[in-house]
């Protein structure tokens, strides 16, 4: 194992003993994890908070087979230590996409799934990146085919995914129509980039696609509710239109009919990133250093933040995302 710096035995990290609320986030002490083969130790700086986690904290979504209890998806920091074949990014600046173990002093990430931090960029912006950017592209611009000239509906405007799916929507030409939760949401939604906000709870956003294209519907929906939005969402698409589930927030079942997806040739498609293998991720990485990654050097693609909270405050952190009134990512600081 390379080691760029003297690393402790022990570190303080965020665990769940008992599923629950945000107060089911404790601090521990736990060993400091030892990488393996391909793998990186990253001195944490800033951990990202995303909404699997807190699915994770209620007991609802487990972490896979050979994944870190701890939770957290995505971190930022430098690389301290490294197994056998990462012994050359020891002492870089990166961020990384994690299966867990994110909410740490020190976390264990596989090495082709971290980027590098330009020296420009703020290393806590930086953790609120790689979860929402490798879910963006994977099912908007990947599954959904979303390009230039395109019209797409994204739910969840001012969350994490959403205010990166505007900033991406902007940088690759792409009209992004959001729903949101309030006018104050929308107004939020449309100052980041939004080229549409529909306030779901007044507005019957169905119609309101219909008249905002024209009749003509969208060509992608990226849709994270489920449930009854399903059938919906299917009606918002115009001819040959795709539609990519990443949750089920609002339900896991759905009624559609499927004369209507033959007739107008609706692809309905979907997928989870946190139990794909590393294989996948790697290439995905590889992938956004080729097409996104000039962005962030340029300072052109920055995440939403919303609030800071100490690693140690995790619960706070939690209920701040639990309350539902956060526009982009919430960040745990270490």
């Amino acid at each position: 194992m390379a080691d760029g710096n003297r690393v402790p035995g022990e570190m303080m990290a965020i665990a769940i003993p008992v599923p629950g609320g945000p107060d089911a986030l404790v601090p521990q002490t736990r060993p400091v994890p030892v990488p393996g083969d391909d793998e990186v130790l990253i001195r944490v700086a800033a951990a990202g908070v995303n909404r699997p986690d807190v699915l994770q904290r209620q007991g609802k979504y487990p972490p896979p087979p050979g994944a870190s209890d701890i939770p957290g998806l995505e971190v930022s920091g430098t690389i301290v230590a490294a197994g056998q074949g990462g012994e050359l990014l020891v002492g870089q600046r990166v961020c990384a996409l994690l299966a867990g173990g994110g909410y740490a002093e020190y976390a264990l990430a596989p090495a082709g799934q971290c980027l590098p931090v330009p020296e420009s960029y703020d290393l806590i912006e930086a953790a609120a990146l790689p979860e929402t950017l490798f879910t963006v592209w994977t099912n908007l611009f990947e599954r959904a085919y979303a390009v230039g000239g395109d019209t797409v509906l994204v739910h969840g405007g001012t969350s994490g995914i959403g205010t990166m799916a505007i900033r991406l929507c902007n940088l690759f030409d792409v009209k992004i129509i959001v729903t949101c939760g309030s006018d104050e949401k929308c107004a939020a939604a449309r100052a980041w980039g939004a080229d549409e906000a529909i306030n779901y709870k007044t507005q019957d956003y169905v119609a309101e696609v219909k008249r905002i294209t024209g009749g003509q519907g969208v060509q992608a929906v990226l849709d994270m509710v489920g449930g009854d939005y399903l059938p919906r969402n299917l009606e918002c698409l115009a001819e040959d239109g795709r539609h990519v589930s990443i949750a089920v927030l609002g339900g896991a079942k759905a009624d559609v009919f499927i004369p209507a997806i033959m007739q107008r040739r609706l692809t309905l498609t979907g997928s989870t990133l946190r139990a794909r293998s590393v294989g996948f991720k790697s290439l995905v990485a590889d992938e956004l250093v080729r097409t996104v990654w000039s962005f962030v050097e340029d300072g052109k693609l920055r995440p939403a933040m919303d609030q800071r909270f100490a690693l140690a405050d995790a619960a706070k952190a939690h209920a701040r995302m639990d309350a539902g009134e956060h526009f982009g990512k919430i960040v745990l600081v270490v």
